[in-house]
């Protein structure tokens, strides 16, 4: 989307000034379709770090997700930070336990709020 839709960057907005990860989004970017938690930048660069910070191969990336000096997101939000995350592939999720994603606003074609999510019945 070379426009960003103004109700999702409103949206991501309010996680970031609200702080809260409990809003689900599936949004479908080039590709995918992908559904997961809205985190606010800063918990979500927080929790990749943690991540990083547990492997010895990976560890000297954690120190790129520490938050900018002067606060966390850009006004207005360019990125969705997706935790939990999954993207959806036939009957299915990728990865099954969820993932951190970041998606650019801009690229977001469709989305709906709510985690999509498949049952056996």
């Amino acid at each position: 989307m070379s426009n960003p839709d103004g109700l999702l960057v409103d949206i991501a907005a309010m996680v970031e000034s609200e702080h809260s990860n409990q809003m689900s989004v599936t949004v479908v970017v080039p590709g995918a379709v992908i559904t997961g938690r809205l985190a606010p930048v800063a918990l979500w660069w927080e929790r990749v770090a943690d991540v990083l910070q547990t492997s010895d191969h990976l560890k000297p990336f954690a120190a790129l997700f520490a938050p900018p000096p002067g606060g966390g997101a850009p006004e207005p939000p360019t990125h969705l930070h997706l935790h939990r995350a999954r993207i959806l592939q036939g009957d299915f999720g990728l990865p099954h336990t969820g993932g951190m994603y970041r998606i650019a606003i801009a690229d977001i074609s469709a989305w709906s709020v709510g985690d999509l999510s498949y049952s056996d019945g």
